[in-house]
């Protein structure tokens, strides 16, 4: 049975909603004096997702009372869904997601059987161990693969899992990180920007304000094709895979390592310059600067052994599930970087 110090840590679960409902809670109810400390903590969470690096929001019971946690996250979707801002979404249902990651690698196994279900989860408690490796839940392989097929990490895949009659064995680690993703996109769904034309005034003029004071760490503009074609880069020259690569990136959608790698080092290998690589990965939610420069001119070959990296072959890239489907000069080469290069040859000659 899930109590109110769950629902504090895991606001997103339908009993939460309910005592949202018992505590007789609305919109208008913002506005009162008395929910002065709700709104705050409300404005605390998506401050926390904006400027945490990566996104996270606290949890903390010595700070905040349970009902202040479990009120301060419906708040919280109503001042995201009138901020209006795509980016703010998709970084505040991460950090909160994140959140949740980590409080389940240390929860009760019962109760992260518990909280899956409520998300139609087919899960159930396996415990037992195969040599070095404990599997301490078994999971539907349908609901593995709906959060797991964003995850393009070889480990993930369904062949690299011990499944046996339809069920996939699984870590607490590995089922914490599979219901963030589910939780992740939960609370993206639940955030509406059409609803900021309906809200109170005062509600609306908060929401702003957050946009306001933290605008630099908005990214909205995204790195669009007209910067690529002033940085020398031809665009129609890339092979698919970059070119699916190079718009997950403009639409601010996860991409795993492996494609970071690889986007990072094709453009650097065809004359990108770091700087506007930096500014590519702007629109990501979890962007980190000092991170996100390191790993560039890491790979750049400006720091560490010296080493210019060049980004997989093609059948490694088909291996991770970045190959989206070849046209027919794919079929004549086996890397990303011999298709730009023949393509630009073909055109200048």
């Amino acid at each position: 049975m899930l109590t109110l110090s769950d629902l504090a840590k895991y606001p997103f679960l339908p009993e939460a909603a309910e005592e949202v409902k018992r505590l007789d809670f609305s919109i208008e109810s913002l506005l009162q004096p008395d929910y002065a400390p709700i709104l705050h903590r409300a404005e605390e969470r998506i401050v926390e997702a904006l400027t945490k690096s990566p996104p996270e929001v606290s949890y903390d019971p010595r700070r905040h009372n349970e009902n202040v946690e479990v009120l301060s996250f419906p708040a919280a979707i109503i001042l995201v869904s009138a901020v209006a801002s795509d980016y703010v979404k998709k970084r505040f249902a991460l950090a909160e997601a994140r959140r949740a990651y980590n409080l389940l690698k240390v929860e009760d196994e019962e109760k992260i059987v518990e909280i899956a279900k409520r998300f139609g989860w087919r899960i159930r408690l396996a415990g037992i161990s195969l040599g070095l490796e404990k599997f301490d839940f078994a999971l539907h392989f349908v609901d593995y693969l709906r959060n797991a097929s964003s995850f393009h990490e070889k480990g993930w895949k369904l062949v690299n899992r011990l499944v046996i009659r339809g069920e996939v064995y699984l870590s607490k680690q590995d089922v914490a990180r599979l219901l963030q993703e589910e939780i992740r996109r939960y609370i993206e769904s639940k955030i509406d920007p059409k609803m900021r034309s309906i809200l109170p005034e005062e509600i609306v003029e908060r929401a702003n304000s957050i946009r306001k004071g933290y605008a630099e760490n908005i990214r909205e503009e995204p790195f669009n094709i007209e910067s690529l074609f002033s940085s020398g880069v031809e665009s129609d020259f890339l092979p698919p895979c970059m070119k699916e690569l190079y718009g997950a990136l403009l639409a601010g959608r996860h991409l795993p390592h492996i494609g970071r790698f690889t986007i990072t080092a094709f453009l650097l290998n065809i004359g990108m310059d770091p700087n506007l690589i930096i500014d590519l990965f702007r629109k990501s939610a979890d962007f980190n600067e000092r991170m996100t420069r390191y790993q560039i001119e890491h790979i750049a070959g400006q720091r560490g052994s010296g080493t210019k990296y060049v980004p997989p072959k093609c059948d490694t890239l088909q291996t991770h599930g970045l190959c989206p489907g070849m046209d027919d000069l794919c079929k004549r080469v086996r890397h990303p970087l011999t298709y730009y290069l023949r393509k630009k040859k073909r055109r200048a000659g």
